[in-house]
């Protein structure tokens, strides 16, 4: 695929998840992703395969949260089978923290899907939020 058919992937994923659609980003997964958050966090890590990311990285944090994240792409930036994406969320975690983060995701593509995303965000919010 393109650079410009890889964004517009990108954009209707963001789209249908803003709707609440979860499995747009499941669909846009590459079996083989590798999801890296940065950091040293207690959710820090490299999630390897499309159950990985599902069950020990987006199944907890999706469960921390009170409601919905709402994340709101702002910058894609396209260049062969990577797309870097400046965005934020809102969202409050049912500890009661506000978790409003700036992120800044590089997706890596293969095959029509994500192959890997290094997700690069405020490290001391997600401890806070994540205690």
């Amino acid at each position: 695929m393109s650079a410009e058919e890889n964004k517009a992937l990108l954009k209707n994923m963001f789209a249908e998840l803003a709707k609440g659609n979860g499995n747009a980003l499941v669909d846009a997964m590459h079996d083989d992703i590798e999801w890296t958050l940065t950091g040293t966090t207690c959710i820090s890590n490299i999630y390897k395969g499309k159950k990985s990311v599902l069950e020990d990285f987006l199944g907890p944090v999706t469960g921390a949260v009170d409601g919905h994240m709402h994340i709101t792409p702002e910058n894609f930036i396209a260049d062969g089978d990577y797309i870097a994406l400046q965005g934020h969320g809102k969202a409050r975690m049912k500890n009661g923290v506000d978790y409003n983060n700036t992120y800044c995701w590089v997706y890596k593509f293969k095959d029509g899907k994500i192959i890997s995303v290094v997700e690069y965000l405020d490290t001391e919010l997600v401890t806070k939020a994540f205690r």
